[in-house]
Parts: C-alpha cells; sequence; structure tokens
C-alpha cells in the first residue's frame, strides 16, 4: 500500500477541526471537505454559475462562442492541438478576436497564451507549431505558445527514443480553456476527435473571476518554465530560466516546484483573507457583501452554495496534491457511500486499487470496452495496447472475484458505435442520498501516468444545491447508460482474446500509457 494511506487520517479526521471562527463560504456542517483547503485555495461561488456540458460539439461550439466574445485573455492549456478543418477554425476564431482587439483605440488589451506538450505538439511536419506560427507572426505582442518539456527525456535517452515513444517519458496533459472570467474544465485535447465522437467531460464555470485568475497564473507557471515558440518554428528558454533536457534537472525541478507552488500558496492566503472578511462583513448588522467587498445593493452576489478546489499532480516536480487529496476521498468514503469512478484508461495505481478493494464503500467503475479505446486500430504496437487494458481489467476483475466483492466492486465498460471513450473523474454519493455532493473533473486518468509522469490538473466541485446535484447526476447516468456491465462471460468473448506476447509485456510498459 501507498505510504500516503498513513497520512490520509492526518489529513481527514472525521470531524474537520476548525481553530478559526466558521466562515460564511463554509458555514458549519455545509459539507465534510473542509479539510482540503489546508491544501489548496477554496473557492466559494454561486452554483448558478456552473453548467455541465454533455456533447463533443456542445464542447467545441462553447469554445468559439467564447473565443469570440473575449476581451482580456485567452488562456488554453491542452496536450495538443490538432490540424484539421475544425481546429484551424479555431486558430481563425483567435486571430478574429486578435485583429479585432487590435483595432480597438489605445493599447490592445487581450493576451492569448496557449501552452502545449512539446513532443506531443512538435509530431509530424504539420503539427501544433505551424498552426500556431501564423499567429506569433500576426501578433507578437499579444500572443505567447509555450511547449512544456518534461525534464526526465534528456541526455542519450532524448537521442535514441522515437517520436511518438518519446510521449510516453512525460507530457503536459492540463486541459484548461479560460476566457475573461470563465474557465472551462475537461479532459478533452483540442483536435477534431473531442469536437466530434470521442466522449469526455466538460464543465463552464461562469463569472468566476478568482478560478480564471488562478489558473492563469497556474499556466503563466508552467509557461515560465517551459520551451517559448519563436516566430521561426524555433523554441528558446526565458532569460535566465534552466533548460528542461539540457541544464540541471534538480536545479530545474526545484524552480518549477518553486513557481507552481507560488501560485497555490498564495492563492490559498487570497481566499483565506476573503473568507475572513466576508465572515466579518455577514455578522448581525453588517450588510451582505460579496467577494469582492461592498457592492450596489442591485449587484449582490449570491451567497455561495458550491465551493471549487483545484488539485494539481506533478510528480516530476515533487507536487502531490491530487494524489493525496484522491487518496483520501477514497479512504474516508463511509460505508454504503457510493462512488462512480470513470476512466478511458484503466491502469489504476496500487494505492488506488487497494483503497477500492479494501474500503467499505460502493464503487461503480466505468471503463472503455476495446473498440471505444482510442488505441483500437492503431498502426503498430500501439495497436495492442487496447488488449494490454483488457488484460489490465481482467486482472483486477479476478482480484474483485477473489476477494468475492463482485456486489461492491462493479466494473462497465463504455461502448458505443462510433465514438471512442475519453472521460474520467469521479462523483461521490454519500451513504442515503441519491445524488452526488462532489465530482472530481479534469485530466488525470487515476493510472500510472496521472500520478508519476504527466502535469495534471482537475477541480474538486463540492456543492449543497440540489439542481447542481441533478445536473451532475444526468452527466452520470447518462455516460453509464451507454455501458454493460463485466462478468465473467465478458473475458471469453472473442474481442477479449489477448495474446500472449501483450500479457507478458503488459507488467513491463503498463507504467508508460
Amino acid at each position: 500500500r501507498s505510504s500516503w494511506l498513513l497520512l490520509a487520517p492526518l489529513l481527514s479526521p472525521p470531524v474537520p477541526v476548525i481553530t478559526a471562527p466558521p466562515c460564511s463560504l463554509c458555514p458549519e456542517g455545509a459539507h465534510r471537505f473542509q479539510w482540503i483547503r489546508n491544501l489548496v485555495p477554496e473557492f466559494g461561488i454561486s452554483s448558478s454559475h456552473v453548467k455541465v456540458l454533455s456533447s463533443p460539439a456542445e464542447f467545441y461550439e462553447l469554445l468559439k462562442v467564447q473565443i469570440k466574445a473575449a476581451k482580456q485573455r485567452v488562456v488554453m492549456a491542452s496536450l495538443y492541438l490538432g490540424t484539421g478543418i475544425l481546429e484551424q477554425e479555431l486558430v481563425y476564431c483567435l486571430e478574429e478576436t486578435l485583429e479585432k482587439s487590435l483595432q480597438a483605440k489605445g493599447s490592445p488589451d487581450l493576451r492569448v497564451s496557449i501552452l502545449l506538450d512539446y513532443t506531443r505538439g512538435s509530431r509530424g511536419r504539420k503539427n501544433s507549431r505551424t498552426m500556431l506560427i501564423p499567429l506569433l507572426q500576426r501578433f507578437p505582442e499579444q500572443v505567447r505558445v509555450s511547449l512544456f518539456h518534461t525534464p526526465n527525456l534528456r541526455g542519450l535517452l532524448r537521442l535514441l527514443i522515437p517520436e511518438r515513444f518519446n510521449e510516453t517519458i512525460g507530457l503536459q496533459h492540463i486541459k484548461v480553456y479560460l476566457f475573461d472570467d470563465n474557465v472551462i474544465l475537461s479532459g478533452a485535447n483540442l483536435s477534431d476527435l473531442y469536437f466530434t465522437n470521442r466522449q469526455d467531460r466538460y464543465v463552464l464555470l461562469r463569472d468566476s473571476p478568482e478560478i480564471a485568475d488562478f489558473f492563469t497564473e497556474l499556466v503563466d507557471a508552467i509557461g515560465d518554465v517551459s520551451l517559448q515558440l519563436q516566430q521561426d518554428d524555433t523554441v528558446q528558454m526565458m532569460e535566465g530560466m534552466v533548460h528542461p533536457y539540457q541544464g540541471d534537472k534538480v536545479a530545474y525541478c526545484e524552480i518549477a516546484n518553486r513557481r507552481v507552488m507560488e501560485v497555490i500558496n498564495s492563492a490559498r492566503t487570497r481566499q483565506e483573507l476573503l473568507h475572513a472578511k466576508t465572515f466579518h462583513s455577514s455578522q448581525p448588522g453588517s450588510s451582505l457583501l460579496s467577494q469582492q467587498g461592498p457592492q450596489a445593493p442591485g449587484s449582490l452576489k449570491p451567497e455561495p452554495d458550491t465551493w471549487i478546489y483545484p488539485l494539481i499532480q506533478m510528480k516530476p516536480f515533487g507536487i502531490q496534491i491530487d494524489e493525496m487529496v484522491t487518496e483520501t476521498l477514497l479512504t474516508e468514503a463511509e460505508r454504503d457511500a457510493r462512488i462512480y469512478l470513470t476512466t478511458g484508461y484503466f491502469n489504476l495505481t496500487q494505492a488506488y486499487m487497494d483503497l477500492i478493494l479494501g474500503t467499505r464503500a460502493e464503487y461503480r467503475i466505468l471503463l472503455a470496452s476495446p473498440e471505444v479505446n482510442g488505441f483500437f486500430g492503431a498502426k503498430g504496437v500501439a495497436g495492442a495496447i487496447p488488449a494490454a487494458y483488457v488484460y489490465i481489467e481482467h486482472q483486477f476483475y479476478s482480484e474483485v472475484c477473489c476477494l468475492q466483492q463482485q456486489e461492491r466492486v462493479q466494473l462497465q465498460e463504455y461502448s458505443r458505435a462510433g465514438w471512442t471513450f475519453h472521460a474520467k473523474g469521479l462523483w461521490l454519493y454519500l451513504a442515503g442520498s441519491d445524488l452526488p455532493c462532489l465530482t472530481l473533473i479534469g485530466s488525470p486518468n487515476f493510472g500510472y501516468r496521472s500520478v508519476h509522469r504527466d502535469l495534471e490538473a482537475q477541480v474538486a466541485i463540492v456543492t449543497e444545491n440540489k439542481a447542481l446535484q441533478q445536473q451532475l447526476h444526468q452527466e452520470q447516468e447518462q455516460l453509464y447508460l451507454c455501458s454493460g456491465v463485466v462478468s465473467t462471460s465478458t473475458f471469453e468473448q472473442p474481442s477479449r482474446y489477448v495474446k500472449l506476447w501483450v500479457k507478458l509485456v503488459t507488467p513491463l510498459i503498463k507504467n508508460f500509457f
């Protein structure tokens, strides 16, 4: 078991100890997840600002609408930007909005910052870089494109490992899309599949300036330790910055850790001050104040009933917040609580598997059937990856059966003709409740890569509001409706046959996909 389990009881006492007076953002008894704010900033918002999206087409149309409406900032972090017609249309939207900003009176206000992974974004002759260079050339003062390069791909390994395979070492995997004060959290990349027939999850947080500021600062921090794309398709580091694969690895990781933790800690301090201010101002005799302070009566913000916690995982930099929070949530889930957990790539860490098999809550785990796996039908070695996932799934199911946990831990396979499956996250239903009060949504897949290799971010959304809980419940139901329960007969189907060489190789390579 993971050594983090020893920390879990300390992170999450059954009754959180609150030394300060309870603040209006977290009234006593509102939710049992206040311990998360000991690690990360807590943003209290109204549930009316949260919208759960359900389809790739809806996600794509929202991206275009938000880009066109942006006035101050567009910040997009993704694994890569595709090279098709739909992706080109996004670039045209950015160009049009930047042009409009340039023609406005005075100096242009709009700033565009794009963060992608270096290896994935450089794949092929036509790639993410070539798609974005025209924007850099046309708007050099307004556009920044940062390409994160893992510090673990260096030296002889970097020289010898071929394209595509080099992406297994570590990636920039965060998916955040923000436009002024509107933030979209998702697991979807900026590619045509994710706009058409690859199912993912998406949530829009509207009019949330503090959350938008946090993710802007986070993307800026990672951007500062990344390679900067130039107008001639070369890359270079910012002046004075340690190089990720040519410079000293320890020094680079220390700088990156410091930059990211500065963002997390400064936002946490800001939010604590806002909480204290809001608490004092809402005492008897004080007028109700929003997070921004006194405002005209007509512009008062509604009382928060929903709390957003950003969870960051960057193990190469020694940052393991998402891992700690996820393990603690699984540890503390009570008997008769239900956890619906979904991942497009079922390859759970040993710690997560041990917790699922050894704790009390009921689990419904949704994963991709081989036919909707993103690697299904791929050429070469990659074509065997769906079979490797089947093998991992079968091993886990066998362990569930061996422990006679089939009723408590249930696997379900997503299957939908003509679609692939990429959704990840979880929904937590407290004992006796028909609606979830917490969801995790973002980029992590709960696998070894997410925990140890890649840069990841998601948010925990905790809500008291029944309408938002209903939205989250419907999202979960809609995904699980396209699934079938896994049983022993599932693995007897011809499509689940796993070749001997795949069984032999999978334990050796499972930490790379």
